[in-house]
């Protein structure tokens, strides 16, 4: 690549608006690995990880192991979203609300496209407001992979008072399948059980959505 078109060397004639996503990420992680350049690296972790979920990002080894990135890259990321989250409060930033499905799709379009299956949990206060969003899995849904308390556990350290689970179907075939209907029913009886509702849970993909809904009494 030529020098001029490197990252850090736009950043610095250009300034960061000139800069795309990727290449932001790209001057975050300054260098890439043996197997991988850091321009791919960063293209890649916003294409599998999704825009929101990178802001988001809190769990390095979660991250680390779903992407397939060194630790030491991984918690360069959960630092600086963490700075970012840390100024955007102390500037008086407002939390996102959602009332509906609509809303959630909308709050997660980054989510549309990815080309794998996420499993994300957002974290609602009285309010509607969403005070913590967090990517809970990667890869297919399963039952063994989505315990209750990896879904509650962020809820109780946040102080939520609902939950809205979302996932995405990469080939836009938004159906609930039968094993997302039973995570579904388990998920909304754990949190009768722990007196935080689980609201919703939506599947998105190639701009549609759909909320699953089944009696769960």
């Amino acid at each position: 690549m030529p020098e001029a078109d490197k990252p850090r060397e736009r950043l610095l004639a250009h300034g960061p608006a000139a800069l795309s996503l990727s290449e932001l990420v790209a001057v975050l992680l300054n260098a890439g690995t043996t197997k991988e350049d850091v321009l791919s690296m960063s293209g890649r972790i916003i294409r599998e990880y999704g825009e929101k979920s990178f802001a988001s990002a809190d769990n390095p080894k979660r991250m680390s192991e779903a992407l397939d990135i060194p630790i030491v890259k991984a918690c360069q990321i959960v630092a600086s979203s963490e700075l970012g989250r840390r100024f955007y409060k102390s500037s008086g930033g407002r939390s996102a609300k959602v009332r509906s499905a609509k809303d959630v799709s909308n709050y997660v379009r980054d989510m549309h496209e990815l080309s794998k299956e996420c499993l994300r949990g957002l974290y609602m206060n009285n309010h509607h407001q969403i005070i913590h969003d967090e990517v809970l899995s990667m890869g297919t849904l399963d039952a063994n992979i989505v315990h209750p308390r990896e879904v509650w556990k962020p809820a109780l350290e946040y102080g939520a008072s609902a939950v809205i689970l979302v996932h995405n179907h990469p080939s836009g075939v938004v159906a609930a399948s039968e094993a997302d209907v039973e995570i579904t029913r388990q998920l909304v009886l754990a949190g009768k059980i722990m007196g935080i509702p689980l609201l919703d849970h939506v599947i998105v993909g190639k701009g549609k959505h759909v909320s699953i809904s089944v009696n769960y009494e």
